[in-house]
């Protein structure tokens, strides 16, 4: 009996980091593809047969690829390029590749030395796979043919803007996936059968409970239950950190920006010619201490000086004081900072009813001439927006969950209850809204405080229903907001919030800086 090993590396939302730092603060960071090429090359120095895969969502996400698209797009795609040198196998399309229309995504699939996979985006003029071969078949020198079939969420349609998917159609990932396991099976007779999903799962994988994950956008614990001869599942979409088995199929997630390297170490055993898997392993592998690949990183160099450049450039003034003296004030009574994000949301959204939050004690406000490095320094977190459909008392109960952020101290001053300091600072989670006026009397019991609270002049009915946006975190329920989970989504905006500033300050140049005081906290 003979053995051999094939070892499965995944990347998978790298969104846009090539570089290990945040383009905010430019603090040094375990992040990048940079750090994640040195793990490749060591790898391939140590493994003879490996197969590298990037699960989606490579682009959207720092100011560098935004600078590129907007400055240097008739320049070959760097990441393309990197992806290139690196020797991927294959590359799956994530939703956010098609944020900036298809002009982006067709220069890609020139530029690729690698197929893209997406077996489930299709052409409405061929009926065919928009991306070509859904799949990518390996033999490996030991004789181990691999299959790896490539699918995305189908809930692309919910979130992207129209312009940007014309002609294509998006077929359920779990059926598409099923069809073509089934047909993969039976024509290319795999060893080793791996299904590269951009998309995560709708139960714990632990456990199996339900996580309250759209159904129908996650399908990852469906197709380890219910389809069979998959091997290999890898994830995104989510960004989770998971390394396991779910019902016999190897599973990895490993997170965002480049911060792990999904790794499934795969063991035969050749008996008289017959190849079978004795041993599966999955691992995720932290960048944090790997070194940077100068040559990778100088693919980027000059359109990375130009970017830091373009980052301190003034994109808009503002009239007026958005300066944070103090965080504890601005969270008492209205802030024209916290104004103007709210306005961007609704903006962005078309709905005149949002709730955003002030992230900790570090945010300082902007300053008269802003730089796009200000506003990443002021909006710390890559969020997205959603617009949910809430009753008046689904909004009452947050109001409710909000105000219980403060607390009267022992001298009868206003504080911060201790629940929203420790173990960890959650300032994060106390909301702040526009649209709708309220009151929080301090003096109440928590779960009482909402003394007051209308909508254009009257007041909040309980059992009618209202469009709110807000972060796609507190949309999920994040931060202790239950009344938030599983509500309608009416609408998502898949650009996150600093690009959406970003473009707020380049189409109006000058912000007011306002202050309506729909809302105070007394005591």
């Amino acid at each position: 009996m003979e053995s051999t090993t094939v070892y499965i590396l995944e990347t998978s939302d790298i969104h846009g980091h090539i570089y290990p730092y945040a383009y905010g603060d430019l603090k040094n960071a375990p992040i990048g593809l940079g750090r994640i090429a040195t793990y490749v090359k060591r790898m391939r120095k140590r493994c003879d047969h490996l197969l590298l895969i990037d699960n989606g969502d490579l682009f959207q996400g720092t100011p560098l690829f935004t600078y590129y698209i907007k400055n240097a797009f008739h320049k070959r795609n760097p990441y393309i390029e990197i992806l290139n040198t690196l020797h991927y196998d294959g590359a799956v399309i994530g939703n956010h590749e098609f944020n900036y229309g298809m002009d982006v995504l067709d220069q890609c699939k020139k530029e690729a030395a690698f197929p893209y996979l997406a077996a489930n985006i299709i052409d409405n003029r061929t009926k065919q796979p928009y991306f070509g071969t859904p799949y990518v078949t390996k033999t490996f020198t030991n004789g181990i043919k691999a299959v790896v079939l490539g699918v995305t969420t189908h809930y692309i349609p919910n979130w992207e803007n129209p312009s940007h998917i014309t002609n294509l159609e998006f077929l359920d990932a779990f059926e598409t996936t099923k069809k073509w396991v089934s047909f993969l099976q039976q024509s290319e007779n795999p060893d080793l059968m791996i299904v590269s999903y951009h998309g995560g799962f709708e139960h714990d994988v632990h456990t199996g409970k339900s996580t309250g994950e759209n159904p129908q956008e996650n399908q990852g614990y469906r197709m380890c239950h219910e389809i069979q001869g998959i091997d290999v599942l890898l994830t995104g979409h989510q960004h989770q950190m998971l390394a396991t088995e779910v019902n016999g199929v190897s599973i990895v997630q490993p997170g965002m920006n480049g911060e792990r390297v999904g790794t499934i170490k795969v063991d035969f055993h050749l008996d008289n010619g017959k190849r079978k898997i004795a041993k599966k392993k999955s691992s995720l592998i932290s960048m944090d201490g790997m070194p940077v690949d100068k040559k990778i990183i100088s693919i980027v160099e000059i359109l990375e000086k130009d970017t830091q450049e373009w980052l301190n450039e003034t994109i808009g003034t503002i009239d007026g004081n958005m300066h944070i003296e103090d965080p504890f004030l601005a969270r008492q009574q209205e802030h024209p900072f916290i104004e103007f994000i709210n306005k961007v949301q609704m903006d962005a959204t078309g709905v005149d009813i949002s709730c955003t939050a002030l992230f900790n004690d570090k945010v300082n406000g902007l300053p008269t001439d802003v730089s796009i490095r200000d506003i990443l320094s002021n909006y710390i977190y890559p969020n997205t927006l959603s617009v949910l459909e809430l009753t008046g008392e689904d909004i009452r109960q947050a109001l409710e969950k909000t105000a219980s952020y403060f607390m009267i101290t022992n001298d009868g001053k206003l504080g911060i209850n201790p629940s929203f300091t420790t173990p960890k600072p959650q300032h994060y989670n106390y909301d702040m809204w526009e649209g709708i006026q309220y009151i929080l009397d301090i003096r109440l019991p928590i779960g009482k405080r909402v003394t007051s609270l209308t909508y254009k002049g009257k007041p909040l009915q309980e059992k009618k229903r209202y469009p709110v946006v807000m972060n796609n975190y507190r949309a999920g329920g994040g931060g202790g907001y239950p009344m938030f989970k599983n509500k309608p989504i009416l609408k998502e905006i898949q650009l996150d919030m600093t690009e959406l500033i970003t473009n707020y300050f380049l189409t109006h140049q000058t912000i007011q800086a306002t202050c309506n005081h729909n809302w105070k906290v007394i005591l």
